[in-house]
């Protein structure tokens, strides 16, 4: 094989300084995470609304290939910019993964899947539709669900606790981990590594 596959990954969050913190803003920061280990840099793309940052994950011509990805549309049109990306790259959705926040799902907690519901995240949902197809991978970062009567709107949009913070580096570096076993792995691998070590 004289090259290797080419994966798009996605970061799902909003643009701009007043979101840079947001739990919805996860998908950026193991983005961001995932660009520095690549030793890649982010900049605007030319044919997409994202900036995009291409390297690849180890070294040789069989090491695969990376476009990481951070839509700047804001979160609820986010497909455009990941669908133009993907048709620029030529990656099939099977080689698409998602990086978001998640509210079913406890803080902590890390899951991978492919395809199924978008669980009402406005991001996941404007992919689905711009890619045509659910089956994409996706790596859900659990942020739990908001206390008391808040409003899950305005809790996704609110920063991380003082309390979740203290773990959020180790998170964040573990949820990129799960982006690169992904790629090198597969999918049920990742899940057995991941899934119970995950569980509290």
């Amino acid at each position: 094989m004289s090259d290797a596959a080419q994966w798009l990954v996605v970061g799902l969050g909003n643009p701009g300084r007043e979101y840079e913190h947001n739990r919805h803003n996860v998908g950026f920061m193991v983005a961001d995470l995932l660009a520095s280990r690549v030793g890649a840099k982010f900049s605007r793309h030319r044919r997409a609304v994202a900036d995009a940052a291409e390297g690849r994950l180890g070294v040789g011509l069989d090491a695969p290939r990376l476009v990481l990805a951070k839509p700047l549309t804001y979160m609820n049109l986010s497909g455009g910019p990941v669908a133009a990306l993907a048709q620029f790259y030529k990656v099939p959705p099977a080689q698409v993964i998602a990086v978001h926040d998640e509210l079913d799902i406890a803080f902590g907690q890390l899951r991978a899947k492919v395809g199924g519901g978008e669980g009402g995240h406005n991001g996941l949902r404007s992919m689905s539709k711009s890619l045509s197809t659910k089956d994409y991978l996706r790596v859900r970062f659990g942020i739990g669900r908001p206390p008391g009567r808040q409003d899950p709107a305005d809790y996704v949009l609110s920063d991380f606790s003082a309390l979740e913070r203290k773990e959020l580096d180790f998170l964040v570096d573990r949820a990129a981990d799960m982006v690169e076993t992904l790629i090198t792995r597969g999918l049920e691998w990742t899940q057995n590594a991941y899934h119970a070590a995950n569980d509290r």
